[in-house]
This record gives structure tokens, sequence and C-alpha cells, in this order.
């Protein structure tokens, strides 16, 4: 009996999976599962180029010293505000000062040979004129004319030799006076010391590049720097609408306009990148330097526009397309459709279209439920 009743038991469990593999595998075309369908909105939508960047302050300065020597005083630190003209820092002078005094001392000993030559031509002159005359009586002889005609022409020779000495330590005096003067560096513009690459009794060598001592930079206006893929690169025009936000404050939009694209690549890794810059107002100074941006060029976009997914949409043409529209029974009906913007997500239906509208988003039906344009299949017995 015990048997029997196991075996009954066996029977039963295998006759209620044979009927629901019957459910599963037969049902009635008529309950063929319903497309998926999203709602047709009203909203705002943007076909956008994205891509990252980093945020630079438009005007900057990397100040350097020209002379070599001891760094002997810094006067700002980095934070700073500076007015163009203050003064940064101060090199040794010691050695720049001493070249000077020496050219000084070399200009005066100079002058005061030329003043001797002058007064030995003058001298020479006296006796040329007076060679003459006597010639003139016949009272002298060529010779002692002769010599006095070459002396006076070597006294002038001398201080016309005087005059370029003269001239030139002059100009060396100039060099080592700037040279003198670069000691003291300046503020070439106003602005924030944003870094600072010397510090106090740092030896400098300016003989093969100019070191740098710091940076100065207006962060009043900040640069946006973006590296655009070059597939990208067509679809940007300059002035267009840019906005983006900073890893620290998601929420906030910082706006500005493309001004420039670099025509010179960069290849990262085998891609193909260009720098596109826009400018934007940081009054408060809330950008930072090397900020870290989501960039958005704003190809296109529509205000308050009725909406639908893109995966509702099939193209039929340019600026045409087609949706299936459901009623609230399920059935599907086929509309045209003219289209607007576009975005990887959404797109615009300038007619044919309401919003409240249902509209199918895929072909693929559901089980359970019906669709009106499906057409009906025969009944298939189970599948044992």
């Amino acid at each position: 009996m015990k048997k029997a009743l196991l075996s009954l038991a066996a029977v039963a469990v295998l006759g209620a999976g044979a009927y629901g593999a019957w459910r599963a595998w037969a049902v009635p075309s008529g309950r063929a599962g319903a497309p998926a369908t999203a709602v047709v909105e009203r909203g705002n939508l943007e076909d956008t180029v994205s891509a990252t960047g980093t945020v630079q302050p438009r005007d900057y300065v990397d100040v350097g010293t020209q002379v070599s020597g001891q760094v002997k005083t810094l006067h700002v630190a980095i934070g700073d505000v500076v007015k163009k003209g203050d003064l940064l820092a101060e090199i040794d002078p010691t050695v720049y000062l001493a070249k000077v005094d020496a050219d000084q001392a070399q200009l005066a000993n100079l002058q005061a040979q030329l003043t001797d030559r002058q007064a030995q031509l003058k001298l020479a002159e006296q006796k040329a004129q007076r060679q003459a005359n006597l010639m003139r009586e016949d009272a002298t002889t060529t010779e002692a004319v002769q010599t006095a005609q070459a002396e006076l022409q070597s006294a002038r020779a001398q201080i016309d030799s005087l005059k370029a000495q003269v001239q030139q330590t002059r100009s060396t005096l100039r060099g080592d006076q700037a040279n003198l003067g670069y000691t003291k560096i300046y503020a070439p513009m106003a602005g924030t010391v944003v870094t600072q690459a010397a510090k106090e009794g740092q030896t400098l060598n300016a003989n093969q590049q100019a070191p740098i001592v710091m940076r100065i930079a207006d962060l009043s206006t900040m640069t946006v720097v973006t590296q655009v893929s070059e597939a990208d690169v067509p679809r940007l025009r300059l002035g267009m609408r840019v906005y983006f936000t900073t890893l620290g404050d998601q929420r906030k939009r910082w706006y500005g306009t493309l001004r420039q694209i670099y025509p010179t690549p960069e290849v990262v890794n085998n891609v193909v990148l260009f720098d596109a810059l826009f400018d934007v107002p940081n009054p408060d100074g809330t950008l930072m330097t090397q900020m870290t941006t989501q960039v958005f060029f704003v190809v296109a976009e529509a205000k308050d526009a009725v909406l639908v997914p893109l995966s509702a949409l099939r193209r039929t043409g340019q600026g045409r397309g087609t949706v299936n529209i459901v009623d609230a029974e399920g059935r599907t009906q086929t509309r045209e459709v003219e289209l607007g913007v576009s975005n990887r997500v959404s797109v615009q239906v300038l007619s044919g279209l309401e919003p409240g509208e249902q509209v199918a988003t895929s072909e693929r039906p559901q089980r359970g439920a019906r669709t009106a344009s499906a057409a009906p299949t025969p009944r298939m017995g189970p599948r044992l």
C-alpha cells in the first residue's frame, strides 16, 4: 500500500510538471506579451559633446631672473596679491656693483686722456699753422712742415681712438648697470603669486636659460583647456555655448563660449585629441588652477519640447521617423512624426505626438499581455 501511494504521488508531480510546461509553451497568441512602453513628456533636451578638462589662469607670467647669483631676499610668498611694479625678490648685487664701479673708473680715466689729447691736438694745430706761415716766407724747411702736419694728424687720430674707447666703455657701463638693476625683480603684472620655485639663499644660474623664480597669475578670469577626440571636433564651432562642472561641486554649472581650437593635436595612447579652450569669469576665486572639469559643448538644444525615448523611434529619413502608439487596451498603431534635436537618450518630436501618449519602446512581446498587431499563432501541444 505504501509503495502504491508513493507511486501515485510521483505520477501527480510529473503531471503537474507536464501541465506547467504545457502552460508555458502553449500560451494562445492572443495572450502574447505587450511591448514595453514609455510616456511622451515635455522637457528640455541638449545634444552635447562631452570632454574632460583642467582649469588654468587665462593671464599669467613666469617671473625669472636675467642674472646669476644668490637669492638674497624674497619679498612675497605664495598666495600674496601683488601690483604691477612691486618688488618681488633681490639677487645679491655685489659682483654687479663692482663691475659698474670698474666701468665708471675706466670711463673717468678715458675722459682724462681725452682731455689731454685734445690739448695736444690744439698744440699740434698751432705748430702746423706756424710752419705753414714760415713756409710761405721761405723761413723753414719742407721737412719741418711735414713733421708738423704728421703730428697734427696723429693727435687727431688719438682723439678719435679715445672717443671710440669712451663710447665702448659707456656701452659696457650701461650693460653692467642694467644687470645691476636686474638684481631687483619687479612684478610685470598685477595678480596672485601661485607658485614659487626659488628660495632665499639659493644660487641661480642664468647663463644657459632664465631660472623661474615664481609665477604670477590673474585669477579673475580662468581658462578651461579640454581635450576633444578627433571624431567630435567637426561638431564644434567657435562661439558655441559650453558649460562644465567640477569634481568638488557637480551641481553647479559654469558657462562660457568656445574661443579657440588648437590646430595641432596631441596623440595619447594612439588617440588623437585636440585642445579646445574657453574662458569663464572667476570673481570670487572659487575656481583654482589644475581643477578637473567635466565639460559639455552644446551642439543643439530644445526647451519645453515634446520628448520620446530614442529606443521608441525608427528613422525613415532626414528629420522624419515613426513610432508605435499604444492605447489603453494595449493595441499599437504606427504613426509618422517630425523630429528635431536628439541625443543618445531622447529625441524631440516637432509634430505627430502629444504629451501623455504612450509609445512602444520594444518590438519584443512580454508573456501574459496582448498586442493588436501580432498575428494569431496555432496552439501547440505540450512538450514533454
